[in-house]
């Protein structure tokens, strides 16, 4: 009986286990005639090196369609920096090169871009931004000028930089580019290979507020972390995420969910307010910057320097003099706080704005010595190119001082 029982049950699973060849050969000349909607698992391949990653091809541009004509055209001028930074181990905490990628290559890494802008693209250069020189403001300035001025169907223009020199090159343009017409420069604090870098999303904030009616007549500005900083008053106060900021006023917006947004504006003249005209210049007057610390005993001009900035809390009687006879020179002095926040128009124990020979140690003698000039919420580094600019049209200390009051 138990003999029997084992034997039916081996004759069932012969029968189930014919039946199953037979499903699964059905199924198998199914498949063989008819694609599989889901794809087929690859086969397992090696892991890539960084090289291969870094070396990976460019994904393709998308390209024009009926939607993106409609859009607003936005023109990326790039100048190198950390936004273009490549590192030697890809995805690492390593070293990196500055000024690497091409701009296709920056602007094609963020294909969402495409959803707010026509994108055209420049490289202007592709340099780490200590190597970026005067020269290279007034080239930058003229090129920008340029297209607002032969291109009316661009609606604002994005430049990418090192965060090293971003501040001053801002600032150029914000007394230099003679339209209305946004600028926004932009860069990023962790190389494009890096680990979660920010370049991208700077990026993307940067072009959806040079796209925007809104941004018209705000000058040239920094966009970087979400933030909207007029170029004026920004400054990078150490090099990570979050580093920029204008000090206590600058800040004009944020760049939110539905774009951006503006909450205040810059009062003082620039744009198509300015004076400054560079069509013709070339080179700009030699401008010095030093500072003024406890034991020291003023400064020593070279025989070219025009203009002279000095970062100062205050002067020593030794300090005093010596700036008192850099003025009898014919040299424009510019007192400047070193934080650039001060907002008196005279700085205590510095040398008093339109004043003679006061302000000199004991035992002082000689001839009155021309004004110095005083500056609101400036810093030092970007008096420096006021001044530079400043005396492309002029040397009288008075009229100097009157574009520190008005720009």
């Amino acid at each position: 009986m138990k003999l029997k029982l084992i034997n039916t049950v081996s004759i069932l699973n012969f029968v189930l286990g014919g039946l199953t060849v037979g499903l699964l050969a059905t199924a198998g000349c199914t498949s063989a005639s008819t694609p599989a909607p889901i794809a087929a698992t690859p086969a397992p391949t090696a892991s890539r090196s960084p090289a291969a990653v870094a070396q990976s091809p460019t994904p393709a541009r998308p390209q024009p369609t009926s939607q993106s004509a409609a859009l607003p055209k936005v023109l990326v001028i790039a100048t190198g920096g950390t936004i273009a930074g490549v590192q030697a181990a890809p995805g690492t905490l390593g070293p990196y090169r500055a000024g690497t990628k091409s701009v296709n290559e920056i602007v094609d890494s963020v294909p969402e871009v495409a959803r707010f802008a026509t994108i055209e693209t420049e490289q202007f250069s592709n340099v780490a931004s200590p190597a970026i020189m005067p020269s290279h403001w007034i080239g930058l300035a003229k090129r920008i000028n340029q297209v607002f001025r032969e291109r009316p169907d661009v609606a604002g223009v994005v430049v990418t930089h090192g965060t090293d020199r971003l501040e001053e090159t801002a600032f150029f343009l914000y007394l230099t580019v003679k339209s209305d017409k946004p600028v926004v420069v932009v860069g990023a604090q962790r190389p494009a290979t890096g680990i979660s870098p920010d370049g991208p999303i700077n990026l993307l904030s940067a072009v959806r507020t040079a796209a925007a009616p809104q941004s018209r007549g705000m000058g040239v500005m920094v966009v970087m972390d979400d933030r909207i900083l007029s170029a004026r008053e920004n400054r990078k106060l150490y090099p990570r995420n979050g580093g920029f900021s204008t000090g206590e006023m600058g800040m004009l917006g944020v760049v939110a969910g539905g774009g951006p947004e503006f909450f205040f504006a810059p009062v003082r003249k620039h744009g198509a307010q300015t004076e400054f005209d560079i069509t013709n210049i070339e080179t700009l007057p030699k401008v010095d910057l030093t500072f003024s610390y406890p034991g020291g005993d003023g400064y020593r001009v070279g025989p070219d320097t025009k203009g002279l900035v000095v970062s100062t809390t205050g002067f020593s009687p030794s300090e005093r003099d010596s700036f008192t006879e850099i003025r009898r020179k014919g040299i424009v002095l510019v007192q400047a706080f070193p934080s650039g926040e001060n907002v008196a128009s005279t700085l205590r124990g510095g040398l008093p704005p339109g004043t003679g020979g006061e302000g000199r140690g004991p035992g002082a003698s000689g001839p009155p010595a021309p004004p110095a000039v005083s500056v609101q919420h400036l810093l030092p580094a970007k008096c420096r190119i006021l001044l530079m600019l400043a005396l492309t049209k002029t040397q009288d200390p008075k009229e100097i001082q009157r574009y520190f009051n008005e720009y």
